[in-house]
């Protein structure tokens, strides 16, 4: 009979390409993962991995029984839904992920209602970015994950996973207090053309969004700083170095010196959970998502 545990470390290998991202996502060393290759190999008696380089690859054999596994691994998650379902208790261990602001302004408050109704509940958050936390939901490496999208920049949703909103978080344009348009009680985007922004680090779904949204405003901004915090970002305006877009969740407090203005076409980031349809029916998921949304009504 097929070992369960040596089926979920070629699933780990097959869904990270390599032993040593399969021994990250599995948390244990990378010898213990080539043991446990080893003894699957010798249960099923073919080659399921071939050197490839400095690293390996899965044979053809190898991605046959991959393929298996991923199935038996995801009945296996239906088989443990049902069961902790008929328990009728959120119980065992959960693990959730949470971009930045999120993790500041929504967890707190949520892991706090969980422990109070849920005492039997292990949970454990980190922080990573809407992209990063998807990938590891789908790797099955978390439970859940916290992330976002903008009103005119949709966040790519591969399967199998399911959705709930949690708020619209709204966003201004921070300036400096001597800015010209310190004063005004609205601003367009497109009044920023000359100066300088604060924005997030190259690659991140935040800046891809900003320079998209700038450019779409008939302009090419001029990139000053980057910082991948809020808070960064606003004491660089303080500082007088340029201007940004500081969404309202989880900003305060506001450092001295920063006067921010409503975008007069709204601008707001969509905040939703996402996590495995095959874990849907699991009581510990339903009851992060009703605390996950009530902290989000809470916020918003």
């Amino acid at each position: 009979m097929l070992n369960l545990e040596r089926l979920r470390t070629l699933d780990a290998l097959a869904r990270h390409g390599s032993v040593s991202g399969a021994a990250a996502g599995l948390h244990v060393t990378t010898s213990a993962v080539s043991q446990q290759m080893t003894k699957l190999e010798r249960e099923v008696g073919q080659q399921l991995l071939a050197k490839n380089g400095r690293g390996v690859r899965l044979t053809d054999a190898g991605r046959l029984l991959a393929d298996h596994a991923a199935r038996i691994l995801s009945q296996v998650e239906l088989a443990q839904s049902d069961l902790e379902r008929q328990r009728g208790k959120a119980v065992g261990e959960l693990r959730i992920s949470a971009f930045p602001t999120a993790l500041r302004g929504l967890l707190p408050t949520a892991l706090a209602s969980l422990r109070t109704h849920h005492p039997d509940l292990r949970v454990s958050a980190v922080e990573l970015e809407p992209q990063a936390g998807v990938r590891q939901v789908v790797r099955g490496d978390l439970d859940l994950a916290v992330v976002l999208d903008w009103y005119n920049k949709p966040l790519p949703m591969p399967d199998g996973l399911m959705k709930a909103a949690l708020l619209d978080d709204p966003a201004d344009v921070a300036m400096p207090v001597d800015h010209p348009l310190a004063d005004r009680p609205e601003v367009d985007l497109e009044d920023f053309a000359d100066d300088e922004w604060i924005t997030w680090t190259e690659g991140e779904f935040c800046h891809e969004w900003l320079m998209f949204t700038l450019r779409g405003q008939g302009f090419e901004p001029r990139i000053a700083h980057r910082a991948e915090e809020h808070h960064t970002q606003l004491a660089l305006v303080a500082a007088g170095f340029g201007v940004c877009v500081v969404p309202r969740l989880g900003r305060d407090p506001m450092p001295a010196g920063v006067r921010t203005a409503p975008v007069r076409h709204r601008v707001r980031r969509h905040v939703y959970v996402v996590w495995r349809a095959d874990a849907d029916r699991r009581p510990s998921i339903r009851a992060a998502v009703e605390a996950l949304r009530a902290a989000g009504a809470e916020a918003a």
